[in-house]
């Protein structure tokens, strides 16, 4: 039986790359019952991977979404849904007969959850672009890297700070919307919508004057000799981000310095030589030497691990961050909850059935009420 804060709510899923299977991810954590339905290959099974830990705890039904006979079945199964995700282009589904139209009026309580890069509407909704376009043209990832030209982040930014978390967000939003309206409703999540949102904080500070447009130059971008990365002995590295007064002291006492001994940092055309100070010293010792030194301290410095150490940092071992499943590494659901806790992950691929028995399962089990709080 399903376990979780969201046991009882069912989810179809088109399958589709990046933010959508990440965001059915998190539902299906959390104990939703997730069905992803995936192009089928050439013997019938479906054509995900195996080894995907993003596609963990979801029931895959292979459906060929270009066959006309596959959609009355797959509109049988929405039906009985209380959110659908989809992540293609705009006028994809509606073009195969399962956009939002025909699936609210079978089902009028629907969580229509659409994620595209660019939005639902606007002059480039139907363009192509990728993570690294959207953070190009939100104005974010020109902040981002050294003074000479931006850097190029992962795309756990965009793709997924700026998409799937948004995207959940949406979906939570409007389920708890449904309890008490009875009806569903689209949620339209764009990549370039999120992104800006996460940056709300630095388009704050632009407008209260306390951030440049020059990359390098800021409180929060490396700027600062206090907030920023150094290169020890042996060629590793080490962060810094003793941001406020207290946290700079300590950092300065680790490093074996007074501020006498410093250039003020409240002075910015001292930080050039404060900076110059700082990286002397952090070259003096390897990154575990410092490390060590800074371990019990509230100087908010850390060695940058690889991911192959993170996996063995004490903090992340003892509080659980990851687990094997099924011989495959991989982070554990979170956030954590006190009382409904989600069950163990189980690995992609061990629930594999068809549409039609997936139909009959889901009409056979009695509905969820759509609205929980006056029932």
């Amino acid at each position: 039986m399903s376990t979780g804060p969201l046991s009882g709510v069912r989810v179809v899923e088109l399958a589709g790359i990046g933010p959508t299977p990440h965001a059915a991810m998190l539902l299906a954590d959390w104990g939703a019952d997730v069905v992803r339905v995936v192009r089928p290959t050439p013997s019938g099974g479906p054509a995900d991977p195996d080894n995907d830990s993003q596609l963990r705890n979801r029931t895959l039904v292979p459906a060929d979404l270009k066959d006309p006979e596959s959609i009355p079945p797959l509109l049988g199964l929405i039906d009985h849904a209380d959110v659908l995700i989809e992540g293609f282009r705009p006028g994809v589904t509606e073009r195969l007969g399962l956009g939002p139209e025909p699936c609210r009026r079978r089902n009028p309580a629907l969580i229509y959850a659409r994620m595209t890069g660019w939005g639902q509407s606007g002059p480039w909704a139907r363009t192509a672009g990728h993570d690294l376009n959207y953070l190009a043209v939100s104005g974010v990832l020109s902040t981002i890297g050294p003074a000479g030209e931006p850097a190029i982040p992962l795309n756990l930014l965009g793709d997924y700070g700026g998409g799937s978390m948004f995207l959940v967000a949406g979906i939570l939003a409007g389920l708890y919307e449904r309890d008490s309206s009875g009806t569903g409703q689209v949620v339209d999540a764009a990549i370039l919508d999120g992104l800006s949102q996460l940056a709300h904080p630095i388009w704050s500070f632009r407008q209260m004057g306390m951030w440049t447009e020059q990359r390098n130059t800021n409180i929060l971008d490396g700027g600062t000799p206090w907030y920023s990365i150094y290169r020890c002995a042996d060629d590793r590295h080490v962060a810094v981000a003793a941001l406020e007064n207290k946290f700079y002291s300590e950092l300065l006492d680790g490093l074996g310095l007074t501020p006498a001994d410093v250039p003020d940092r409240a002075e910015k055309q001292s930080w050039p030589a404060l900076r110059s100070i700082l990286t002397q010293r952090f070259a003096s010792r390897t990154r575990d030497e410092w490390a060590a030194r800074f371990a019990d301290t509230d100087a908010c410095v850390t060695p940058v691990l690889t991911m192959s150490e993170a996996l063995e940092h004490p903090q992340i071992v003892q509080r659980g961050v990851f687990d094997c499943v099924d011989g495959s590494t991989q982070p554990v659901p979170a956030p954590r909850f006190e009382r409904s806790t989600p069950a163990a992950p189980q690995p992609p691929g061990t629930r594999i059935t068809d549409l039609t028995t997936q139909l009959a399962t889901w009409s056979q089990q009695s509905d969820r009420p759509r609205n929980r709080r006056s029932s």
